[in-house]
């Protein structure tokens, strides 16, 4: 999942918006899945760009990606389907 958040300062958290991508970097190795066997790895990379500050998660569990990015406030955020 990534967030894509303005650099400017004060801004106001807001509702999170979704929206669905075709491809995402992983962030996580099918190999650490064996490592892992609770779930409960999560991977976040932070880069700055010309847009903003873009923040990329990863984990087992989704929705534990997804309540981080969406505390932060400014979306949207963008979600691959898995399947």
């Amino acid at each position: 999942m990534q967030h894509q958040r303005g650099s400017g300062p004060g801004a106001a958290a807001a509702p999170a918006e979704y929206a669905f991508v075709p491809d995402l970097p992983d962030l996580i190795s099918p190999e650490e899945y064996a490592e892992h066997p609770d779930g409960r790895l999560v991977r976040f990379r932070i880069s700055v760009t010309s847009e903003g500050i873009e923040i990329l998660g990863d984990s087992f569990r989704p929705a534990a990606v997804e309540q981080i990015l969406a505390a932060l406030g400014c979306g949207p955020i963008e979600q691959m389907l898995c399947g």
